[in-house]
């Protein structure tokens, strides 16, 4: 008899591969030599089982552990043979199939129906979303009857056993030697037949309901990013669907938003700008709404001056620090004069252009 072929060859991968490694080798040699897709090839049923057994060994660490070490030999008696019977195959090749395919198929007994999911979308302030918070939100979704406690029967009445399915849920069909498992078209996949259906909830045994949900905000959260609140969707047989929460953060008058960092804008007059002096600045707080500092101006500052204040702006998700609060400074001209206004105006540009004349003309002398 011929060597044993190496696991390791039989599925295309280093010996260092990783579980992860493993299995996807295996699914892909699985699935490149199943009979149903090599219809009356002797070599790929024989090439698939080969591949099956190959798994059973490299995916358990106990067996991969004793193969490295002493090869196929070592996996003779002890009860660690890795060949096995068919059996043993086709529960390797239920989480393989159930992965492949989507839709009706499946393995290993009734199919989990679980509710389906919920989308709202909730506006908070920029303070709550900056520090955090807790809001009722109202939603409204199917939920279990109270006529029929769920069941879908009318009151006095039991659901029924399918006998098309047993009470399975679902109906099997054999194609080889694997057994594709699809919902039951009988009951939809439930179970049970309902002869005498609730009336209010036509026999879903789901009426919609309007309930309230709390979803708790977390400290940094920005537009447009979504919360997940488990279980909180549409009830079903098998467990609630969830919950999921758009943000919508409200626009705030005294501040725009950039990340983590807040951009503020502080007016200021010309002769402060000119001078120096003090500008009152928003500070974004949980307890004050309306709080302020004073900002130092220096004199000569320009139109579009940037400061920027480290620490005060929006706290990070990750709950390392805070953002900054950058405050442009902008100068405000007056357009509106009185007589005394122009006349002091026309004495200062007399003064700051006599100035420049006249350093202008020193200039001159000195290169001379």
């Amino acid at each position: 008899m011929s060597e044993k072929q190496c696991f390791y060859e039989v599925l295309g991968i280093e010996r260092g591969a990783s579980s992860e490694d493993v299995r996807r080798a295996y699914k892909r040699e699985a699935l490149k030599n199943h009979p149903d897709r090599n219809p009356g090839d002797a070599t790929a049923e024989s090439k698939f089982k080969l591949v099956n057994e190959a798994y059973q060994v490299l995916s358990d660490d106990e067996k991969r552990s004793v193969y490295d070490r002493f090869g196929h030999a070592g996996l003779e008696g002890g009860g660690m043979g890795g060949g096995g019977g068919i059996g043993d195959v086709l529960s390797h090749m239920q989480d393989l199939f159930a992965e492949m395919f989507s839709g009706p198929f499946g393995f290993g007994g009734r199919t989990a129906r679980r509710g389906g999911d919920l989308r709202v979308q909730e506006r908070i302030t920029l303070v709550e979303a900056a520090f955090g918070c807790k809001r009722e939100v109202s939603v409204r979704a199917p939920s279990r009857c109270d006529d029929c406690e769920g069941t879908g029967a009318a009151k006095g009445t039991k659901p029924e056993q399918c006998s098309a399915c047993r009470g399975t849920g679902q109906v099997s069909n054999a194609r080889g030697f694997v057994m594709f498992t699809a919902p039951c078209a009988k009951c939809s996949g439930r179970g049970v037949s309902i002869k005498t259906p609730c009336k209010p909830c036509s026999g879903q045994g789901l009426v919609e309901k309007t309930k309230t949900v709390t979803v708790t905000f977390p400290a940094g959260i920005d537009h447009g990013q979504r919360l997940r609140v488990p279980g909180q969707g549409v009830a079903g047989p098998n467990g609630s669907g969830d919950l999921y929460v758009d943000v919508d953060v409200a626009d705030d008058a005294r501040f725009e938003r950039d990340g983590v960092d807040l951009v503020a804008r502080v007016h200021i007059a010309l002769t402060t700008a000119a001078l120096g002096g003090e500008a009152t600045v928003p500070i974004l707080d949980p307890e004050d709404p309306n709080k302020t500092e004073t900002l130092k101006i220096s004199p000569g500052t320009q139109g579009g001056h940037v400061i920027t204040l480290k620490g005060r702006g929006v706290p990070r998700l990750d709950g390392r620090g805070r953002g900054a609060l950058i405050v442009e400074v902008r100068v405000d001209v007056p357009t509106k004069l009185s007589p005394r206004a122009k006349e002091l105006l026309a004495e200062l540009d007399d003064e700051l252009h006599g100035r420049v004349e006249a350093d202008a003309e020193s200039r001159k002398v000195a290169t001379k």
